[in-house]
């Protein structure tokens, strides 16, 4: 039977909950609506108890004198005066005041507190982590490869796993067989009910003898650390590094790495990895700024806090630490999450170089659908992770905190997206104080400032790559914002469905070499 992710669960439900409460509460949260007719009266019974109807004092006589308490004589009272000196013969109960806070608008005004605390430290912390690179001067310049070249050569084994590829691989091989190295290998790994696959792997092998080599993975069901684990006994490199099949290779890559490799005396290097194709799709774009800002800033913060999720590919590990911790996790969805949370928790030092002349260029999904599967497939990796509790074993408390809160970053994110929106909106449909209303208005803040970095980052993008970007590639940054936030949390909540559900399959992603066919318009040497 599928066990059920009581976390999923229970955030789910606080959202259904918040939402309830907007969309369905607004007369009983907003309290009482002015109507502009005044307050009734309450009405006055005499002393008799008869009929019920107001009586209103006769006026007194012109010369008349009412006796007070101590025997004096008290000035003649008048209109509302003389009403009210006559008590009434029974106590009526105050009515509420209308701007009285019920428990439901105290349920509410809670719910907006926390939710408006989660989304400004999400947005807040995003936004740090996004700018951690561009710190000062000597920390950008730090994030790319120091050492061009290494004084002793290292041996490589490059993995090189595909399924149902035929339309790119070749490519890819013909470049990683031209790579500027002496000494590496690379092995393609081919499903043995892939023909179409092998076929184009076979006829690159033969084209290159002396480095590629045809490795057959016979694992059923199939995905990528049971292929990668296929190929790991058979590597004879030094150093084993990780590519997809539709990757564009830098010639120099590997004396960069076996430099980087020297120079820092880490265990592992994780090289830039950069989607290309901007104006594909209208999400294109955004896809490409979060790779920029992942490969060029998030992950060299996380390398200098001892705790990191490695990408998927341009990954380089020794072998002999890689095989002493068994390869990969056969069954995670986000085996690069993975390995590189277990190698953290071993104390292995991670070296991250992001160079924008030497970075591993790629393509973005090639339809909504094909990137929410990509996003639902690593969501759910980031959970089985979490879940597995490996980062549990990391030496220090910030470590394990980082580590929480990064494997549950996906759907923070997304949550960011789906409920400010939500909060603002609120403010206006329900009736609340003022300091309330200013507190939900917090996360906008750092989100506004996140877009704009966002806005600059696309011009020194544009600038690193030599791509045009033009006022139309703003405006399409900035409106796609939320749509896009709305993806991410679709693909979120499926992501906790299927794990729900036990359905633990690989959704593969499609690839149509967008990457190498789009013809951006290029800035004049």
């Amino acid at each position: 039977m599928a066990r059920v992710n009581r976390g999923g669960v229970v955030f789910g439900a606080v959202l259904l909950m918040f939402i309830a409460f907007v969309v369905f509460g607004g007369r009983v949260l907003g309290g009482e609506s002015d109507s502009g007719a005044p307050p009734s009266v309450p009405s006055l019974t005499t002393d008799d108890g008869s009929s019920g109807f107001q009586q209103v004092p006769a006026p007194h006589a012109p010369g008349d004198r009412t006796v007070g308490a101590s025997g004096g004589a008290l000035p003649q009272a008048d209109g509302v005066q003389a009403v009210s000196a006559e008590p009434p013969s029974s106590s009526v109960p105050q009515a509420q005041r209308p701007d009285e806070a019920s428990w439901p608008q105290f349920i509410l005004y809670g719910l907006l507190i926390a939710v408006s605390s989660a989304l400004f430290i999400v947005a807040a912390t995003t936004l740090w982590w996004m700018l951690h690179a561009w710190r000062s001067p000597d920390v950008l310049a730090s994030t790319g490869f120091r050492r061009r070249s290494a004084r002793r050569p290292r041996s490589f084994s490059l993995l090189l796993p595909a399924r149902h590829e035929e339309d790119v691989l070749g490519d890819t091989v013909d470049a990683l067989a031209r790579l500027d190295h002496p000494s590496y290998e690379v092995i393609v790994i081919i499903g043995h009910d892939d023909p179409d696959t092998e076929r184009v792997a076979r006829a690159a092998a033969a084209r290159h003898r002396r480095t590629v080599r045809v490795v057959i993975d016979d694992n059923i069901p199939k995905n990528k650390p049971k292929a990668l684990n296929t190929a790991l006994p058979a590597c004879r490199g030094e150093i084993v590094g990780v590519f997809d099949a539709e990757d564009e290779v830098h010639p120099r890559l590997l004396r960069l790495v076996e430099a980087r490799f020297e120079e820092s005396r880490a265990d592992v290097v994780q090289a830039g990895v950069q989607l290309m194709n901007v104006r594909s799709t209208w999400w294109s774009l955004r896809n490409c700024l979060e790779y920029y800002f992942w490969f060029r800033s998030r992950l060299h913060f996380h390398a200098d806090q001892r705790f990191i999720p490695l990408g998927g590919n341009t990954v380089f590990v020794r072998t002999e630490l890689l095989r002493a911790v068994g390869g990969w996790d056969r069954n995670c969805l986000a085996e690069d999450c993975e390995i590189g949370v277990r190698l953290s928790t071993r104390g292995a030092r991670v070296a991250v170089a992001y160079d924008p002349k030497v970075v591993t260029r790629e393509e973005t999904p090639g339809s909504v659908r094909a990137l929410v599967k990509q996003r639902t497939r690593w969501d759910q990796g980031f959970m089985q992770v979490y879940r597995k509790g490996e980062w549990r074993k990391l030496p220090s408390r910030r470590q394990r905190l980082l580590a929480r809160y990064t494997l549950a970053m996906p759907f923070l994110q997304a949550a960011t997206g789906a409920l400010l929106p939500i909060a603002i909106a609120s403010m206006f449909v329900l009736k609340v104080p003022v300091p309330m209303t200013l507190l939900t208005f917090l996360p906008l803040a750092p989100t506004l400032v996140t877009v704009a970095v966002e806005s600059a980052a696309l011009s020194e993008f544009g600038k690193e790559f030599g791509i045009r970007i033009r006022l139309w590639d703003h405006l399409r940054l900035v409106l796609g914002a939320f749509p896009y936030q709305l993806l991410l949390a679709a693909a979120a909540v499926r992501s906790v469905w299927r794990q729900s559900r036990g359905q633990g399959g690989w959704e593969k992603t499609s690839h149509a070499n967008a990457h190498r066919t789009a013809e951006p318009e290029r800035i004049a040497a």
